[in-house]
């Protein structure tokens, strides 16, 4: 069997590519998946699990395919880039959030929430890799305002429960990491349950807000959620036809597990230091 992605040979009855480690089905099923995934990847936006699934399954042109080297060092350079444009943001932008509350919380939310989902569809669904990157780019800047509006919140730049959530975030990056790849397997069917967890602590979280209700156990539950996500979404990246859209399409995902693991290691952190 040969591999759609990097056009490796196969035995038949192989489940994942020996070369790039790409999912492989059989000639039988080849045209009615193709057909499924066009039914589904057609019919409006796929986001969320879906959405990884369907990048899996995605056929390719094999000239798209680079090396699994290259493939892993877009990913780490495009999301270095997202975490420096944060820096960047909480450094020179933070001190003057202070200016935000004078703006409609409405009018503010509403913009973020366009960019980031502009931005996320346009990731995903673009064709070019330049605008795969600028649709990137488009979630990272409205995210890292909002990240640097709560730096500032907590003291600043060199407030020590920031740069202690900036500790804790590398060495739990750096430990999920090296657990995805000792056990690999461990991350393979989690995303469902996964996909369920965070909609109930979004709703969970949504009620508290309406009334009015500040728990910090849903920042812990948070904290643990995301770190898990970060170990499925480093384990899926390595899944998808190395392209390099997929590289960037998987540092965004990788971007929004580490901020927002950000976020709530500095809730729980700040909420200990008050």
């Amino acid at each position: 069997m040969r591999c759609p992605h990097c056009q490796a040979e196969n035995p038949d009855q192989a489940t994942q590519c020996s070369s790039c480690g790409a999912a492989l089905q059989s000639a039988q099923t080849a045209q009615a998946a193709s057909g499924t995934m066009k039914a589904v990847t057609t019919g409006g936006m796929v986001i969320g699990r879906k959405a990884r699934e369907a990048r899996i399954r995605e056929i390719v042109d094999p000239s798209q395919i680079i090396s699994a080297q290259a493939y892993n060092g877009v990913i780490g350079a495009v999301l270095l880039w997202g975490l420096l444009i944060n820096y960047i943001l909480c450094w020179k932008v933070g001190p003057y959030t202070n200016l935000f509350p004078n703006m409609s919380p409405t009018v503010f939310l509403i913009g973020y929430l366009m960019l980031v989902i502009i931005g996320m569809v346009i990731t995903t669904k673009a064709k070019s890799p330049l605008i795969s990157f600028l649709g990137y780019n488009l979630v990272v800047v409205p995210f890292g305002i909002v990240i640097a509006t709560i730096v500032e919140a907590y003291g600043g730049m060199t407030a020590a429960p920031v740069t202690q959530a900036f500790l804790y975030t590398l060495l739990i990056t750096v430990g999920i990491t090296a657990t995805v790849i000792v056990f690999p397997q461990f991350f393979v069917k989690i995303g469902g349950a996964l996909s369920v967890v965070l909609l109930a602590l979004v709703f969970c979280e949504v009620l508290m807000l309406i009334f009015h209700v500040r728990q910090i156990w849903s920042s812990w539950i948070a904290a643990g959620l995301f770190s898990l996500y970060l170990g499925y979404d480093l384990y899926r990246s390595q899944q998808y036809p190395k392209t390099i859209k997929n590289a960037v399409a998987s540092a965004l995902d990788i971007y929004m597990d580490i901020a927002n693991l950000f976020i709530r290691l500095l809730e729980i952190l700040g909420d200990s230091k008050n």
